[in-house]
């Protein structure tokens, strides 16, 4: 009796699957047949047969597997117990939003993310952390840890998952595509700041001009902006810079590299959105069109300045005479005006102009050059504002009016002129 109720239990889970029966029984038959063999109930013989059969129960009794009924997972007979235990309990639930977690020890840590609690403290710069992992991750930043090597490039990290995401690099792997574009990203993140382009999300506002980005970096920049930090600078000249790729652009200044080659003139050019612009002079491309008398430009700011000659918008204000300008190097060259300064100088006679493009024309009369040519007579000019006020002889056009008299001029200078003759007649009329 006592033999048949130690095998019982085992005999109740052998039931729940045919295979684990038929081993029952031929186990059930090696054992009547060693006991019928074997009759000493004691000495050294007996205890081995014992022990023989306990542990064939015992292994049969891990290999058995029992199926849930409520969740259909397979479990071995003592993680079956274990399991059915968590189908009677209700699981843990967060009383602030509701979330169920299979644990409480998970749901002491989700409750941290409502209540802001860091019981973990990182003894060098006192950062606090909700789950002592995070702190440990934290830690090698410190320490300077990075025990994750790349196989490929032998680059290491401190992260499990950066490791990861660099991999995608060598794999070329892009496993998250746009629903929209079919565009892949090897990071989910960057998927989600992309997806903005299409939305139109800009979430992160800057607090002093209301203006909206779709990520937190640019806003970061931005900002420098209102704060005129400059943190980056150059080690030549000391000038500083808000973003550090605009003080890698600014050192070819002073390198001389212009790594974005034209393919067409093999011209070289220090910013590939300079290169971009200068192919559109081959191409003839004008793709930023004037919405109000549809003129083409080849760049997005030339738009934009030339929209100010509609709108008559000044923005850039000489703090002298309070003269304004719609370009800020218009205003620089105005400021030579005050200055006197005549950075530009001609390498023959030692001239100085205020502006490089007076000292182009200037060297024209050196070298006799006249490039731009009327369509009529054939008479050539140094530049082509001297050919556009001379085809005004052709076309007979005076678009300078006199306001006291109505009398028209070609020129500026002569319609000035003959301002003075108004003053000059109503200066003798005074006296």
């Amino acid at each position: 009796m006592g033999r048949e109720q130690s095998r019982s239990p085992v005999g109740q889970i052998w039931s729940r699957s045919s295979s684990t029966v038929k081993i029952s029984s031929i186990l059930k038959k090696q054992s009547q047949e060693q006991v019928s063999k074997y009759n000493c109930t004691s000495g050294e013989k007996s205890t081995k047969i014992n022990i023989k059969l306990n542990k064939s129960k015992k292994v049969l009794e891990r290999q058995v597997c029992n199926k849930c009924n409520t969740c259909s997972a397979d479990f071995t007979s003592r993680n079956f117990q274990i399991k059915m235990r968590t189908h009677r309990q209700r699981p843990p639930k967060c009383s602030v939003c509701d979330k169920c977690l299979p644990r409480k020890d998970s749901l002491k840590r989700h409750t941290r993310i409502h209540t802001g609690e860091r019981p973990y403290k990182c003894s060098v710069c006192a950062k606090g952390f909700s789950e002592k992992h995070s702190l440990k991750r934290h830690m090698r930043i410190h320490t300077g840890e990075h025990p994750y090597k790349c196989s490929v490039c032998d680059k290491d990290f401190s992260e499990k998952h950066s490791l990861k995401r660099h991999m995608r690099i060598h794999t070329g792997e892009h496993p998250f595509k746009c629903s929209i574009c079919d565009k892949g990203f090897s990071e989910k993140d960057s998927l989600k700041i992309h997806m903005r382009i299409h939305t139109g999300e800009h979430p992160h506002k800057c607090s002093v001009c209301d203006k909206g980005f779709s990520q937190k970096g640019n806003l970061k920049i931005h900002m420098r902006i209102h704060t005129g930090e400059c943190p980056y600078k150059c080690s030549i000249c000391h000038k500083g810079f808000s973003e550090n790729g605009s003080l890698k652009i600014h050192m070819r200044i002073h390198t001389g590299e212009h790594p974005f080659k034209c393919s067409i003139c093999d011209k070289g050019f220090s910013r590939k959105g300079s290169l971009n612009r200068h192919v559109r002079i081959h191409t003839g491309e004008h793709p930023y069109k004037c919405s109000v008398c549809d003129k083409g430009f080849n760049h997005k700011d030339s738009l934009k300045i030339h929209m100010r000659i509609h709108t008559g918008e000044r923005p850039f204000k000489c703090t002298i005479c309070d003269k304004g300008f719609s370009q800020i190097g218009s205003l620089n060259k105005h400021m030579r005006i005050h200055t006197g300064e005549l950075p530009c100088k001609c390498s023959i006679c030692d001239k100085g102009f205020s502006h490089k493009g007076n000292l182009n024309r200037h060297m024209m009369f050196h070298t006799g050059e006249h490039p731009c040519k009327c369509s009529i007579c054939d008479k050539g000019f140094s530049c082509e504002g001297d050919l556009k006020v001379h085809m005004r002889i052709h076309t007979g056009e005076r678009p300078y009016k006199c306001s006291i008299c109505d009398k028209s001029f070609s020129h500026k200078g002569n319609l000035n002129q003959h301002m003075r003759m108004h003053h000059g007649e109503h200066t003798k009329k005074s006296i």
